[in-house]
């Protein structure tokens, strides 16, 4: 219940501001204003998560890991949106539908998901959410990727088992005011 009425009041008080949205990033690019990205969802299963877009069309035939900053791919209102994390105020939607949960792990790509260990499924046994303890404490993946030798292995071998060890953690302690205090933290994050 608490997933449906907040997601249903964040988009109708958040609704000005998706527009605003939708509107700068038809102004910055060519392209939709929507990307959408096949995700694994609970119970291993895959679906749709809904985002702004914020890099140039087929920018992700690159690769799937932004790295730094200043990522060429990503458009210049797009690196605005994903500084403050505005490109994700879609996923609401992936809420409201029941996809996402506000606090869970957040889903990976199948591509990743694919380096999971047997133990380690027991992550899609829950909901994904929006943010989890791996969004706070990887806040700035992007430039830990940038500086990396190999990006994609650095991911796989260094922040994907630190990820799944926080997302465990939650996993273990599900409790709404342990959700309560991961909202609250990244946005303090964010705002930071």
């Amino acid at each position: 219940m608490f997933d449906i009425i907040m997601s249903i009041l964040g988009i109708f008080f958040l609704s000005p501001i998706l527009l605003i949205i939708a509107i700068l990033i038809k102004l910055d690019s060519k392209g939709p204003i929507l990307y959408l990205q096949k995700r694994v969802g609970k119970n291993n299963h895959d679906f749709f998560i809904y985002k702004f877009r914020t890099m140039y069309v087929d920018a992700d035939k690159k690769g799937l890991l932004t790295l730094g900053d200043k990522d060429p791919r990503v458009t210049h209102i797009g690196q605005f949106l994903r500084k403050f994390k505005l490109d994700e105020l879609l996923q609401l939607f992936n809420v409201l539908k029941g996809d996402m949960s506000f606090v869970g792990p957040r889903p990976e790509v199948r591509k990743y998901v694919n380096f999971y260990s047997k133990d380690d499924l027991k992550i899609l046994e829950v909901k994904p959410g929006i943010t989890d303890y791996a969004s706070i404490a990887f806040r700035d993946e992007a430039e830990l990727l940038k500086k990396a030798d190999n990006p994609e292995e650095y991911y796989i071998s260094e922040i994907m088992p630190a990820k799944i060890k926080l997302n465990m953690n939650y996993i273990d302690r599900p409790y709404l005011i342990t959700d309560i205090k991961i909202i609250l933290k990244t946005l303090f994050k964010i705002m930071s």
